[in-house]
């Protein structure tokens, strides 16, 4: 039950509340009017002043009527001022009518004081006596002998009305306050949870989405906080997510651009070779090379403007059956370049031809950053060794080459050989590298068959 008033709309859950108050603030009034004789007895208790002793006052009355004669009429204007000693005897707070035993026709009176406009309990007995009606005001019938005969007489105490009458306006205050404060309370927790979700749209306005939106139960309030904290998810997701597309278009930028630096480098030390006329006979093999290290560069300048305009997190691979021998060449093409600029290469690789799955752009792309590594920090001193071996169906390439001494103690950043890694995870492969003193060596680890390193 307390779950399907939680789903309630706000409107629902106000007009339920406005009811219930209502009736629980009227039963509290009338809780409070009915004891409202207790509060006075207990006043009367504390305070006996504010009350008087009937039966003292009667005998007061009967002795000074003694002394008195009874007005003819209630026009005999000097017999009634001469009852003045009778009505000292009676308080601020008591009232006399004298009547006729016989005719019963009204021949005197006293209105006691408190109810004179100059009083200032004249307002609470204008107000509170009609409401309560005369609830106040105690009526004791009695008779007095004057002189010229008896007479009866009516006194009104109006005492209890001094704790009846504010009572009862206190009783009305008090129940209307009670469903002001209730309805008052519940508009403003409402209030508050509004001005909490202001707070978490400025908090995402200025860029926090670290900052979880409190949940505010499940009326509209409650649903809104829900949406508005998972906006905030998306948001701070989304921009995750373009920061990183970010980084990875960049990275992948940067690491294109390194590898175009690599069949530049080639293409200028052949185009070199051919304007020096050296090796006349290679002549036309130089020049298919030169070609073909055009071919490479378009292709890789092709991707990475595709990739930067498409604006991708990561390359993909274009994975198709490709022989072994596409690596035999490009180690053999790659090999016989170090040689042309000095180095001394031994290159050793078996001679079979099984298919595997790889992206030929890739793997050009891997033995150039390989072998441009070994042209920047290579020792031509020492010779560089190369080769390749297959175990359990998994083919092992193996490229290890000395460091100049000069390049021994200077940081380098190894983009050429991250570049490697990552592009061997993409086509499934994986790399090693050992350094030890100034012996240097990478190793290159494909799948023929099977699932790729994890």
């Amino acid at each position: 039950m307390i779950k399907r008033i939680k789903k309630w709309k706000i409107r629902t859950k106000l007009s339920l509340l406005l009811v219930l108050t209502g009736i629980l603030c009227i039963f509290q009034f009338w809780f409070l009017w009915y004891n409202r004789w207790n509060v006075w007895n207990f006043c009367a208790a504390c305070f006996p002043q504010i009350t008087v002793d009937r039966s003292q006052l009667v005998d007061a009355l009967n002795q000074e009527a003694a002394k008195l004669d009874l007005p003819a009429s209630e026009n005999d204007k000097e017999a009634i001022e001469k009852l003045a000693p009778l009505f000292a005897h009676l308080d601020d707070y008591t009232s006399i009518g004298i009547y006729g035993v016989d005719d019963g026709l009204y021949r005197a009176g006293y209105m006691p004081s408190f109810i004179e406009k100059s009083s200032p309990f004249y307002t609470i007995f204008r107000y509170g006596y009609p409401a309560t009606g005369g609830d106040g005001e105690d009526q004791w019938p009695t008779s007095l002998q004057f002189k010229n005969g008896p007479a009866s007489i009516y006194l009104t105490f109006y005492h209890r009305a001094r704790i009846s009458y504010p009572w009862f306006l206190c009783s009305i205050i008090f129940s209307i306050l009670t469903f002001l404060v209730t309805i008052l309370f519940f508009v403003n927790r409402k209030m508050k949870h509004i001005i909490s979700l202001k707070d978490e749209i400025l908090y995402m306005s200025s860029g926090d989405l670290t900052h979880p939106v409190p949940f505010y139960g499940e009326d509209e309030i409650g649903i809104l906080s829900q949406e508005l904290n998972r906006l905030r998810i998306t948001l701070s997701e989304n921009i995750r997510q373009e920061q990183q597309s970010r980084k990875a278009n960049q990275d992948l930028i940067t690491a294109l651009s390194h590898d175009l630096r690599t069949p530049l480098t080639i293409l200028n030390g052949y185009l070199e070779i051919l304007r020096l006329k050296h090796n006349p006979d290679m002549l036309e093999e130089y020049l298919n090379r030169c070609l073909q290290k055009t071919a490479d560069l378009k292709e890789m300048t092709d991707r990475m403007f595709e990739y930067a305009l498409v604006f991708e997190e990561d390359e993909t691979p274009n994975l198709k059956k490709m022989s072994i021998g596409f690596i035999r060449t490009h180690l053999q093409e790659n090999s016989d370049y170090i040689r042309l600029v000095g180095f001394d290469v031994y290159l050793s690789f078996p001679d079979i031809s099984p298919e595997f799955l790889s992206d030929e752009t890739m793997l050009k792309r891997i033995f150039n950053n390989v072998f441009s590594n070994i042209l920047k920090y290579g020792d031509k001193k020492s010779p560089v060794t190369v080769t390749a071996a297959i175990h359990q169906d998994i083919l092992k390439i193996e490229i290890a080459n000395t460091i100049k001494q000069e390049h021994l103690q200077i940081e380098s950043n190894h983009i050429g050989l991250k570049n490697v890694e990552k592009m061997l995870a993409l086509v499934g492969g994986k790399m090693m590298v050992l350094e030890e003193d100034r012996s240097f060596s990478v190793h290159l680890f494909f799948p023929l068959k099977g699932t790729p390193f994890s």
